[in-house]
């Protein structure tokens, strides 16, 4: 059984959901990087770098980064339809989407959650944080520029892309504001966010706040 370390609302939620999708069993175990304390500690010998989520495989593997823990997961399952499959036409988009995601807009929550760590003067900060805000929005745009035809990501089927999607357009500025610049991106994260499996992560981790 895998060990996810996670916390509610974090990246470690997209983990959970992807499980729930593919049968995965799994233990999570609560921490949150930024309050001292002994699960910090057991984390911190895990990765130094204090990233959740952070995954323990059954022997004894670490695994940090999410594209790397979803791509193995999609391996451990091949005959899934979350993901198309070597040879699909999508699969150029589906890498390239799934890579996008954590390069282009995770980012701006590493800087924009902490500015303190980047600039110290405090206007520099809310300067920094609402950058974040603005950057976010141009990733979500260009999504949303390259939305196919389609309820989903990549046309009919629901992929992990859309899971990615319902995660972090909960986080800031929020799904009403992202909604503006990407409906069509926002849409069909809803709609993964509602499928039975998904569903019940998003609501423990999120409650009912969009």
């Amino acid at each position: 059984m895998l060990t996810i370390y996670g916390c509610k609302g974090c990246g470690s939620t997209l983990i959970e959901a992807v499980c729930a999708l593919l049968g995965e069993e799994f233990k999570l175990t609560e921490v949150a990087p930024w309050e001292p304390g002994p699960a910090v500690e057991a984390l911190r010998a895990l990765n130094p770098l204090l990233q959740v989520p952070t995954v323990v495989l059954d022997d004894g593997t670490v695994m940090t980064e999410s594209v790397a823990i979803i791509l193995w997961l999609l391996e451990r399952h091949p005959d899934t339809d979350l993901a198309p499959r070597p040879g699909d036409p999508r699969r150029a988009a589906f890498l390239r989407r799934l890579v996008y995601f954590p390069s282009a807009i995770y980012p701006m929550y590493t800087v924009g959650d902490f500015p303190e760590r980047w600039v110290k003067d405090k206007a520099a900060q809310a300067e920094l944080k609402e950058a974040t805000v603005q950057r976010t929005l141009g990733c979500w745009s260009a999504l949303e520029a390259s939305f196919g035809e389609g309820p989903f990501f990549l046309g009919e089927q629901m992929t992990v892309l859309d899971v990615y999607a319902s995660v972090l357009s909960r986080w800031r500025p929020g799904r009403d504001r992202i909604r503006e610049v990407a409906p069509r991106a926002v849409a069909a994260a809803e709609r993964a966010e509602a499928h039975p499996s998904v569903a019940p992560v998003m609501a423990r981790n999120f409650g009912n706040a969009a």
